[in-house]
């Protein structure tokens, strides 16, 4: 499993989606829900019924979700991973989300995190700065 926003599809969003596939045979992604991604980052520029056809149409995805509105670990438990795999600037700590997995009865659930991307414009943030500095 694999989770982020996905607003805008760029190299760092393949690179995590390609490592991510890589640790099972099926990769299922969480896409945020609009209200997730207003409440914790900024206002969606796609919606996220749209931005999950988008993933889920992405060669290393089997299948695109919608998160839901509440916890986190209601959609983990729906899913039910055998591995998380954690994009390499998501603010969960591996060793902290398997504790709270664990906690709430989700065992043998893996996290790991992905290696960062090294391109000029792996960042959706970066994407939307150099377009407004076009302007």
């Amino acid at each position: 499993m694999a989770s982020g926003v996905f607003d805008l599809i760029h190299p760092g969003h393949i690179s995590y989606l390609e490592q991510a596939r890589a640790h099972g045979d099926e990769l299922v992604v969480v896409v945020a829900s609009d209200s997730t991604v207003r409440s914790k980052k900024h206002e969606p520029i796609t919606p996220d019924v749209m931005r999950a056809r988008i993933v889920g149409s992405l060669k290393p995805v089997d299948r695109a979700v919608v998160g839901g509105e509440g916890d986190i670990f209601d959609t983990v438990a729906g899913i039910r991973p055998d591995v998380i795999v954690l994009g390499f600037d998501q603010r969960f700590a591996e060793h902290e989300l398997e504790a709270e997995l664990a906690a709430r009865g989700l065992t043998g659930i893996e996290v790991v995190r992905a290696d960062e991307y090294a391109d000029d414009l792996h960042a959706t943030r970066r994407i939307v700065e150099r377009i407004r500095s076009m302007q």
